[in-house]
C-alpha cells in the first residue's frame, strides 16, 4: 500500500485504525484493513490518503481537505486507487469471508508479497463488556445469544488462511468472564487448534505512556513452528497530567467549535514529544455538543465538586435536576475528566450518546469534551481525520486501541520478527 517492503500486517475489525496506526508508526506496512462500518472505513481511506501524500511531500492537498477547501472527491482525484483498495468495507461472515480472501489475495499478488507477518484486531467488544452485560436484560437479543460472540471464529479463519508468524487479538477485560468464561475457553481452543501457541495478559494503556486508565485483554499468538513468545513491555509512566493533553486547544463553550489552535508554544512537552500535534497541523473536530440549562448546571456542580477532590454522585443532585428514576446504579453518570491527574478514566464509545461521563475539567468552559479532545486522550495525532457525523466519530475514537499503546506492542513484536 505504501512502501512495499519490510514487515506487513492485516487488520481485522479495524475500526478507525488505532492498531493500524501504531503498527504503521512502528514501521509495518498494511496489506488490508477489514471493517464493516462505512464511516470507519472512510476514515481508514482518508488516513491512507494522508500516508500516501506524506511519503510524496504532498500534504498541502490533505490540509486543504481538512480545512474544507476541497471535497473528498478532489482529495482522492490524484491518488491511485490501490491506496484505498486495501480498505475492505465488508461485514465478516461465513457468506462474505471467501470474497474477502479473494480481495486480499489480489493485493498480495499485485504487491508481490509472499507471506503475511502479523494479523491484528479484535471483534466488536460490546458483546463481552461488563457494562453491556449489565444492560443485557433490556436487549432484544440476550447477551449469551449475541452473534458477535462468535466473531472470533472469523479471526481464526484468517489465521488458517494466511498462517501469519504472529497475531495480536485485543478485547475488553470482560472477555474472560463472558458467558461464564465459556467464550474465552472456546476462543483459546480455536486459536490453538489452528496451529498457534498463545498467551493472554491484561494490559493497561497507562503503562504504555497513555494518560488513560484503559484495561484491555491482549492475546498474542505465534506459530508453533517458531520460537517467538509473548513480548515483555517495560512500563512507561509519563509525568504529564491529563490537562497537558488539552492545554493548547482553544477554549469553546457547549455547542461551539474552534478552527484555530492556540500558539504552538503552548503545546505541552507531552503533546510535542509524542507528536500529537506538529507545527503544520490543521485543527479539526474541535466541536462540542450543545447542552440544555439543566445539564449545564449539573456539569458546573460536578466540576466544583471535583475541584474540591470529591466525585459528584447522582444522588447528590437536588430533585429538580434529576431525570432518572434509578438512584441505586450508575451514580457516577456525571463524571469530570481528571485533568489534574496522571491519567483519566477510560474513553468510551458512549460519548456518541451523551457527554455526561466526560465533562471537561475547566469550569469556565463547562461542557463535555470535544471530538478532538477525545482523540487526543486516545493518542491519535491531530492530523488524523475522522469521517462521519460527530456521533460516528466519537464511536470510532472510543472503540479504538490507543495508537501509542499499539506502537509499543508493534515494536516489541518487530524485535522478535527481525531477529529470526
Amino acid at each position: 500500500m505504501f512502501i512495499k517492503s519490510g514487515l506487513n500486517f492485516i487488520d481485522l475489525f479495524a475500526g478507525a485504525g488505532g492498531l493500524s496506526e501504531g503498527f504503521i508508526q512502528a514501521g509495518f506496512n498494511p496489506i488490508a484493513h477489514v471493517e464493516m462500518n462505512e464511516a470507519a472505513a472512510r476514515t481508514l481511506e482518508t488516513r491512507a490518503a494522508y500516508m500516501f501524500l506524506k511519503q510524496r511531500g504532498g500534504l498541502k492537498r490533505y490540509y486543504r481537505y481538512e480545512r474544507g477547501e476541497i471535497s473528498r472527491e478532489e482529495l482522492f482525484d490524484k491518488i491511485p486507487s490501490e491506496v484505498t483498495k486495501t480498505v475492505i468495507n465488508v461485514e465478516m461472515s461465513s457468506k462474505t469471508i471467501r470474497g474477502i480472501f479473494d480481495r486480499i489475495d489480489e493485493i498480495l499478488a499485485e504487491d508481490n508479497i509472499e507471506h503475511v507477518d502479523v494479523v491484528v484486531g479484535g471483534p466488536p467488544c460490546q458483546a463481552y463488556s461488563l457494562v453491556g452485560r449489565a444492560q443485557s436484560s433490556h436487549m432484544i437479543v440476550p447477551m449469551n445469544e449475541d452473534p458477535r460472540n462468535e466473531l472470533y471464529k472469523m479471526y481464526t479463519r484468517f489465521l488458517t488462511q494466511y498462517q501469519p508468524k504472529m497475531f495480536v487479538f485485543e478485547n475488553v477485560a470482560g472477555l474472560k468472564s463472558a458467558n461464564g468464561g465459556g467464550t474465552f475457553k472456546n476462543l483459546q481452543a480455536h486459536l490453538k487448534r489452528v496451529g498457534y501457541e498463545i498467551e493472554c495478559k491484561e494490559q493497561n494503556a497507562r503503562d504504555f505512556g497513555v494518560l488513560q486508565n484503559r484495561r484491555r485483554i491482549i492475546i498474542i499468538g505465534w506459530r508453533k513452528d517458531t520460537d517467538y513468545s509473548y513480548p515483555s513491555f517495560p512500563k512507561i509512566h509519563s509525568n504529564a497530567l491529563v490537562n497537558d493533553v488539552l492545554s493548547d486547544l482553544p477554549p469553546v463553550r457547549h455547542g461551539g467549535y474552534a478552527e484555530e489552535y492556540l500558539p504552538f508554544q503552548q503545546a505541552s512537552a507531552y503533546v510535542r514529544k509524542n507528536k500529537l500535534r506538529t507545527k503544520n497541523d490543521v485543527l479539526t473536530h474541535h466541536v462540542v455538543r450543545p447542552n440544555n440549562d439543566r445539564d449545564m448546571e449539573i456539569y458546573r456542580r460536578a466540576i466544583e465538586a471535583w475541584n474540591k477532590g470529591v466525585r459528584l454522585k447522582y444522588t447528590d443532585l437536588p430533585d429538580n435536576l434529576m431525570t432518572h428514576k434509578n438512584k441505586t446504579a450508575f451514580l457516577d453518570r456525571f463524571k469530570v475528566v481528571e485533568g489534574n491527574q496522571h491519567f483519566c478514566h477510560t474513553v468510551l464509545a458512549h460519548l456518541a450518546k451523551d457527554g455526561h461521563y466526560f465533562i471537561h475539567p475547566d469550569i469556565e468552559q463547562c461542557r463535555s469534551i470535544s471530538v478532538r479532545e477525545a482523540a487526543r486522550l486516545q493518542t491519535f495525532p491531530d492530523n488524523y481525520f475522522f469521517e462521519g457525523s460527530r456521533g460516528q466519530q466519537f464511536v470510532q475514537i472510543g472503540n479504538a486501541v490507543p495508537p501509542m499503546m499499539a506502537k509499543k506492542i508493534a515494536e516489541a513484536i518487530k524485535t522478535q520478527l527481525v531477529k529470526m
